[in-house]
């Protein structure tokens, strides 16, 4: 690598144009690593998983968990275009509300052996559950909530 550092790429995405998902629906998606050489690297882990954000505590979920290593990889190569096919499941679905957001992602984390980690993720939505919004009423200004459906998240 010449002496100069050079951050590792990581790629991932959704096969096909497809970002909204139904409730079991398949999603495929694929990952690759570059910028990087391959013994330099000590583990690639791929999720689909959905988190929340908003008031309160952050919670995680984990739908589909990968960890490889290059004992895992043909001639220990994990740069090489990975891709996987799950069914989602049928919740959480993606939410986004004015005190919580529910989001869906595939995450990509790459693990170099000198310790740093590097991660890339790709959005998607799984149903269609109408947003709540807080409305602030003129009469005694105490707030309430207003579904409004946002399909796009």
């Amino acid at each position: 690598m010449n002496g100069r550092w050079r951050e590792p790429l990581v790629s991932v995405c959704l096969v096909g144009a497809q970002r909204h998902f139904s409730a079991g629906e398949e999603l495929e998606a694929e990952y690759q690593i570059d910028a990087v050489e391959p013994e330099e690297i000590s583990a690639v882990e791929a999720a689909v998983m959905w988190y929340t954000e908003g008031k309160g505590d952050e919670d995680i979920g984990v739908h589909f968990f990968e960890r490889r290593t290059p004992a895992d990889a043909e001639n220990g190569d994990l740069t090489i275009l990975r891709r996987f096919r799950i069914q989602l499941p049928e919740s959480p679905l993606s939410y986004r509300g004015a005190l919580m957001t529910i989001r869906w992602c595939v995450r990509v984390r790459l693990f170099l052996k000198k310790g740093r980690e590097y991660v890339a993720e790709q959005g998607f939505t799984v149903g269609s559950v109408p947003a709540m919004q807080l409305i602030h009423r003129p009469d005694d200004g105490a707030a309430t909530e207003e579904e409004t459906f946002d399909g796009g998240m």
